[in-house]
């Protein structure tokens, strides 16, 4: 449909993707197992296989940047002030729980909203200033 302003290549590849995961769909409710290395089609001397047509978005370099970013991370909550690291534990779930509410948080800590909210900005502050610090 050339009103959509789309490549045809943008659509058939959505249209491939979502056929390859509905096949995996039937194959799991069929109880068979499925192989990255499986072939798709014999051409000749090379197979296509699944991880050929796969995309892999995963990047070793931008991995390990954002697990040492995260290891600094937890290196600076633990420089905060107790009252205002547990808030941001809290609040973006970063003690493995689900991130809580604002006021969610009052009420576990038996404070105001308005003070949760204070502490969390201030805490926010700290860190920034803190990560500037050791850029």
């Amino acid at each position: 449909d050339a009103t959509r302003k789309a490549r045809f290549s943008t659509y058939a590849s959505r249209c491939i993707e979502n056929e390859i995961r509905m096949q995996f769909r039937r194959e799991r409710k069929n109880g068979q197992t499925v192989s990255l290395q499986e072939a798709l089609e014999a051409d000749g001397d090379s197979a296509l296989t699944l991880a050929d047509v796969i995309q892999d978005g995963f990047c070793m370099e931008d991995s390990c940047e954002r697990q040492e970013d995260v290891r600094r991370l937890r290196q600076l909550l633990d420089t905060l002030p107790a009252r205002e690291r547990q808030i941001l534990l809290l609040r973006y779930g970063l003690a493995g729980q689900p991130p809580l509410t604002q006021l969610e948080t009052a009420g576990l800590l038996g404070i105001s909203r308005s003070y949760v909210s204070r502490l969390e900005t201030h805490a926010l502050e700290l860190l920034r200033q803190a990560w500037g610090k050791h850029s």
